[in-house]
């Protein structure tokens, strides 16, 4: 079997949620527990930690395996979805799983007759269990896909757990409400085991104290302020609060971690783990920026971001899913932006026209377009110096765009130049 054929088995015979939507969602745990255990249970086999909540668990994630990393450990981290290639969700001290772990992986888990089929994202984490425990890492970040009681990454034993925020995302497997949510979440908390919060207002607080209370877990807020020195090179205002869970976790790992040690590898993080798409700058004049927030406390951040930006004016690539809640994340959109409507190339993604009504109906600039790349190539050709383009509305667009790599390196040609994105 060759990568490329593991790959389409992975992507073309399971059923994947990222993709098709409710008729891939397949919760509980039976699955993986039966599936984890013909593979004699490899998530016993190091310690790990539990990351959770409705955005920032990433970029927590991935700044904790940075830090670790940066102290000596051998830090596995499983992350979902991937921007480009599958085996970002999968790495060891920075470094994706091999294709070769990947197609034995594959060869040897599907002639298992499992009955109830796994789905893709169970797959992936039993792959990565797989694999962590055949490198004996140190230690593994093991990042929640959706939810978190029956999300498939909670069969874990972990140090601790963490849930850096709650807002409504999914609220039709989730709940409606934020403590409906919370109570999804939380169940990642484990006995005699901590859990970090890092938002705790009085409508989830008292969800939080609560299932801790039941559960035996230890509950622990997040730090009032990160410590005034950190700095991440992780674009984006909003990583400020991710710092502050980032900050408690730390306090309570069994790690003797210097100062230092956690400031430098802050600043390292997308070298050491390979993130890409949070505030991600991508050009400039005019500046072109990247991020992958989807939800209502996303768009919500990034809008107040962008609207802080010293520019003219911002040319707004966007590419949602059809499952979110349109009303209420227009809303939160920026007013004096123009809209270059797309749909990023996966099913569940809203077609353009459907996004281009609503926006025009709500009194925005709009256009609408078959690709994100033309959507872009247009947004990009209309920009003067001193505006901004920002791509985003979707994991997907965001990973298409930058899967293609297409960026123009002058005005003056018509076509698209294909050259390596650089960040900064």
């Amino acid at each position: 079997m060759t990568y490329a054929e593991a790959s389409r088995w992975l992507f073309e015979q399971l059923p994947m949620f990222q993709l098709q939507g409710k008729t891939a969602f397949k919760p509980g745990l039976e699955r993986i527990e039966k599936l984890c255990e013909i593979l004699k249970n490899p998530q016993d086999s190091f310690p790990s930690i539990h990351i959770g909540g409705t955005n920032g668990k990433g970029s927590v994630s991935h700044m904790l395996a940075s830090v670790l990393q940066a102290h000596g450990l051998k830090t596995g981290l499983y992350t979902s979805p991937h921007l480009v290639d599958f085996r970002e969700r999968i790495r060891v001290n920075g470094n994706m799983i091999p294709e070769e772990s990947v197609v034995d992986f594959v060869s040897h888990i599907r002639n298992i007759d499992l009955q109830d089929q796994p789905s893709f994202f169970e797959i992936g984490v039993a792959m990565a269990f797989d694999y962590f425990a055949k490198e004996k890492v140190d230690v593994a970040i093991i990042e929640v896909g959706m939810g978190g009681r029956l999300d498939a990454t909670n069969i874990i034993k972990p140090l601790l757990a963490a849930i850096t925020n709650i807002s409504l995302d999914h609220t039709q497997y989730l709940g409606n409400t934020r403590a409906l949510i919370a109570a999804e979440k939380a169940g990642i908390a484990k006995y005699n085991t901590a859990l970090v919060i890092g938002e705790y207002d009085e409508e989830i607080l008292p969800v939080f104290e609560r299932i801790c209370l039941e559960k035996g877990a230890h509950l622990h807020k997040a730090d009032t302020d990160a410590p005034n020195t950190w700095k991440t090179d992780l674009g984006g205002d909003y990583q400020k609060n991710n710092l502050r869970t980032l900050a408690r976790i730390l306090k309570l790992l069994p790690f003797d971690i210097q100062e230092e040690t956690i400031k430098k590898a802050l600043m390292e993080v997308k070298r050491q783990t390979g993130l890409r798409g949070r505030w991600e700058v991508l050009g400039q004049n005019p500046l072109i920026i990247a991020d992958t927030a989807h939800n209502e406390s996303g768009i919500q951040y990034i809008s107040k971001q962008l609207e802080s930006l010293y520019v003219q004016k911002i040319h707004f690539v966007i590419g949602v899913v059809a499952d979110k809640d349109l009303e209420n994340i227009i809303s939160l959109l920026p007013k004096k932006a123009k809209y270059y409507c797309c749909a990023p190339d996966i099913p569940r993604a809203l077609e353009p026209i459907k996004l281009f009504e609503k926006l025009k109906n709500q009194g925005f600039e709009a256009e609408r377009f078959n690709t994100v790349d033309s959507a872009f190539y247009t947004a990009w050709m209309e920009a003067k110096s001193n505006d901004c383009v920002f791509i985003g509305g979707s994991t997907f667009t965001v990973g298409e765009f930058i899967k293609n790599k297409y960026l123009p390196k002058t005005k003056t040609f018509r076509t698209f130049k294909q050259i390596n994105t650089q960040t900064t």
